[in-house]
């Protein structure tokens, strides 16, 4: 049934991320008229039309970055805390099911974002050769790198990946968690959800605090501070990266458990 959910977030979303990612490339192209032709010309009436050229461009990507985080939060309340919710919650369909076809869909399309804007910038900045030798370029160097770290470099990459996947799931779920809550009020539902994303936001900023302070202090980390590891630069890396991985993860499922049982116990659709 998730597959089922997933289709129909894609086909719903995709109506406007399309449209806007061709609006992209169309301007990212008159950019680049812009650059090479229009602000070298003796007219200034085509200088000035460079230059909206080059605000149309900009606009553009704030139009694809705002309308991704848009349709995280619109997809996510229309689906499941209006009307709409009560034909939904009917459905054979977990509230787990729910939630993270909401994820999967918000990550993908933030990916989908990041790489429209790099391939518009690719688009404005260069001459037609320039990008193919940039992917020779990029190819030449992970091979490289797998070769002489062997499953290091691979291991790297993968863990990135990981934590840019984690981290918009993490993303998405502050607002989530926020609006499930908020929604459970009686009245004003969504300055209620406004109010608990900054206070969930000022309650994570103590308890990080206080567990830096607490783990500074522990008996562990003196014990640790004595003991002389030999770590290489590449282990080193490595242990970055979990760290970092694993507190992407609890800092989610902190957000997550918050969602999943208000939306569970307490969703007040009235």
């Amino acid at each position: 049934m998730l597959s089922k959910l997933l289709k129909h977030e894609f086909r719903a979303t995709g109506r406007i991320m399309g449209p806007l990612y061709l609006v992209l490339l169309a301007t990212s192209l008159g950019m680049r008229v812009s650059i090479q032709v229009l602000n070298h010309a003796d007219s200034r009436l085509l200088r000035m039309l460079g230059g909206v050229l080059a605000m149309a461009y900009v606009v553009a990507i704030l139009g694809v970055c705002f309308a991704a985080f848009g349709l995280m939060i619109q997809r996510f309340y229309r689906s499941l805390l209006t009307d709409e919710g009560y034909l939904m919650f009917t459905l054979p369909v977990s509230v787990h099911q729910h939630i993270w076809s909401k994820l999967i869909v918000s990550t993908v399309w933030f990916f989908a974002t990041g790489a429209a804007v790099m391939v518009s910038m690719l688009v404005m900045s260069v001459d037609g050769t320039f990008l193919p030798a940039l992917i020779r370029e990029m190819r030449n160097i992970f091979d490289a790198m797998t070769a002489y770290y062997a499953l290091n470099g691979t291991a790297i990459v993968l863990e990135f990946a990981a934590l840019c996947f984690l981290g918009c799931v993490a993303f998405a779920l502050q607002f989530y968690a926020a609006m499930a809550v908020g929604y459970s009020r009686p009245n004003h539902k969504m300055a209620w959800s406004v109010a608990f994303f900054f206070l969930f936001q000022f309650a994570m900023q103590i308890l990080g605090t206080t567990a830096l302070v607490v783990l500074d202090e522990s008996p562990l980390h003196h014990l640790l501070m004595n003991v002389d590891i030999h770590i290489t630069p590449m282990l080193g890396i490595h242990i970055g990266m979990g760290l970092m991985i694993g507190c992407v993860v609890v800092y989610g499922a902190v957000f997550y458990a918050v969602t999943a049982y208000f939306l569970k116990r307490h969703l007040n659709l009235e």
